[in-house]
């Protein structure tokens, strides 16, 4: 029965986040975030779901993919003293936190980037910018638990690794 309602929880989100989709324009991060922030604490959205974590970096695992609208959505999983690299976005992009704490430093475009902020993201709170390789930011756990996160982007899959972030040197 759990892990019925797991599904569900996710396929709402993704649901939702579907819907957002259709109606936010150029710049739909604000409404996905928004969608992403209702069920990111709910402790069953990934009951059912294997999310390990990695002794090296943090890692990624799929959750929902629509290849044809161009988005897809991640579950990240990060141990303690794991970071992002410093990195700007060229999509869109959400996020939520599920468990744990994580802190998201911002930046200054310069060379190299200068931090100009910090914010702490616990469970239920909620990030999002637009494609913008210029918003630049680092997301990392600086805390003594494993902390899981949930992403959309605004593109599939296969193309995280290559053409998601565009890296700075910190």
């Amino acid at each position: 029965m759990n892990v019925i309602a797991a599904r569900s929880a996710l396929d709402a989100m993704t649901d939702g986040i579907s819907a957002a989709l259709r109606t936010a324009g150029d710049d739909p991060s604000a409404a996905v975030a928004e969608v992403i922030g209702r069920f990111a604490a709910d402790p069953m959205l990934l009951l059912g779901r294997d999310c390990p974590c990695r002794a090296e970096t943090y890692i990624r695992h799929l959750l929902h993919e629509d290849a044809e609208e161009g988005w897809a959505v991640a579950a990240l999983v990060w141990r303690p003293g794991q970071m992002s690299p410093v990195h700007g976005h060229k999509a869109w992009c959400a996020v939520g936190v599920h468990r744990g704490i994580l802190t998201e430093t911002f930046y200054e475009p310069g060379e190299p980037p200068v931090p100009s902020g910090i914010a702490m993201r616990r469970p239920g709170d909620i990030t999002f910018g637009p494609a913008r390789p210029d918003a630049i930011h680092r997301l990392a756990n600086l805390g003594t638990e494993t902390a899981i996160s949930i992403h959309a982007y605004g593109l599939p899959y296969a193309r995280f690794c290559t053409d998601l972030n565009r890296i700075h040197a910190a």
